[in-house]
């Protein structure tokens, strides 16, 4: 019984965060085109400050009963962020020529996504 319990948590934290990612990747694309790919980065970023404030709370400030952490940090964080649509995606924009899109996706997406996850830990240790 502990496994299936422990998977309900993973996969309502997982059928929220695709979810979550689904929405607002449309959103994005409505407001500001597909041409590059702004709501993979707007979601890795957003993705990296959640995983980066959840998890310092969580282990640094506040005890949290495990089924937290399932639904938030592998259910919810892994189901929303799209690293391997992110890599996808990139690969296109190289194989349409667009070559400094794909350096602009790649170094603005590693960088921010840091930044995001740097500013969520020093978030959680404030709190």
């Amino acid at each position: 019984m502990k496994g299936l319990v422990t998977s309900l948590w993973v996969g309502l934290g997982g059928f929220l965060g695709a979810n979550a990612r689904y929405w607002l990747g449309g959103w994005v694309a409505q407001r500001w085109g597909t041409e590059f790919p702004w709501g993979t980065v707007l979601i890795n970023v957003t993705g990296s400050f959640i995983l980066g404030l959840f998890a310092t709370l969580t282990t640094e400030r506040f005890s949290a009963p495990p089924q937290l952490r399932l639904l938030v940090a592998i259910g919810f964080v892994g189901a929303y962020t799209t690293f391997s649509t992110f890599e996808y995606e990139t690969l296109k924009l190289v194989e349409s020529g667009s070559m400094m899109r794909a350096v602009a996706n790649v170094v603005g997406s590693v960088l921010a996504g840091f930044a995001a996850v740097l500013i969520g830990a020093r978030l959680g240790r404030l709190i």
